[in-house]
């Protein structure tokens, strides 16, 4: 025994030692554990799992924690729509109350032969690296740059470039504004997902500039603003907006608009948007 001492001793050693440590390991997971909320696992459930982050917060699992402890609404899943709004009051004990489904819209209808442009990009296709660049090539200050940042960053695909300006596929977009964050020209709203109308302008100059640097722009001429019956359009510092919770789509400003830049239709790719109405 005597001659495996030196092998026993050091063996008897690690054991103890390892004892105590599993010991002391079970006694900090106690101490130290971390309390899981109940409720914010429920209703982490309930969420689609997307993470896009439209809620304002990190990911569905941040987003659940808010919610549990009393910091987020019910209703900010943009995703999960009426129906997840609902399973999570349910869970809170509270009424979600409605639930206004968004899209998003781009406010431009400046295509490549009817934006001028100021000079020819050839750099990175980045929306933001170009407006860099003397704001972009396109004059217009406020007109789409055309190189995809809402495209690579609408984690639904429901976005992409035609003829220079980007477009929504209506079907598909979520309502959740992460392509509202990626635009730098600020140019892309969200509007109620059953709005028949927009304004494809975002032009904050006058008349005779825009005419200027664009064949489709807003001139403010106001003409809109005069003949809604429901007074929905309003033209402030040169930008016709639609206030939709006045709008009855009765199409009056689409008729009477004459850069014919008042669009109506149910999904962007579908109202010739490419097609100059004249």
């Amino acid at each position: 025994m005597e001659k495996y001492a030196f092998i026993l001793y050091p063996l008897g050693i690690f054991l103890l030692l390892g004892l105590i440590m599993g010991i002391l390991l079970a006694v900090a997971s106690k101490v130290f554990a971390v309390k899981k909320n109940e409720k914010a696992e429920k209703i982490l459930e309930c969420l689609p799992g997307a993470n896009c982050g439209g809620c304002g917060y990190a990911g569905c699992s941040a987003f659940a924690e808010a919610v549990a402890e009393g910091k987020a609404k019910v209703t900010q899943c943009s995703v999960g729509g009426a129906e997840v709004a609902g399973k999570i009051a349910e869970i809170m004990g509270v009424e979600a109350g409605p639930v206004i489904r968004m899209r998003a819209q781009v406010m431009c209808s400046g295509t490549n032969e009817y934006a001028k442009k100021k000079y020819v990009y050839e750099g990175v296709s980045d929306c933001t690296a170009a407006s860099k660049i003397g704001g972009g090539n396109k004059l217009c200050a406020n007109g789409c740059i055309g190189l995809g940042t809402c495209v690579a960053a609408c984690p639904f695909g429901a976005i992409s470039v035609d003829n220079g300006v980007a477009a929504v596929d209506y079907q598909k977009c979520k309502g959740c504004g992460i392509c509202v964050s990626a635009c730098p020209k600020s140019i892309i709203k969200l509007i109620p997902y059953d709005s028949k109308h927009w304004v494809g302008c975002m032009s904050i100059d006058d008349g005779k500039s825009t005419r200027k640097v664009c064949d489709v722009g807003c001139i403010s001429c106001k003409i809109c603003e005069k003949n809604c019956p429901e007074n929905a359009i309003t033209v402030d510092n040169f930008v016709a907006s639609i206030d939709y919770s006045k709008c009855s789509g009765c199409d009056i400003c689409v008729s009477k608009c004459p850069r014919h830049i008042i669009w109506s239709g149910k999904r962007q790719g579908e109202l010739g948007l490419f097609i100059k109405r004249i």
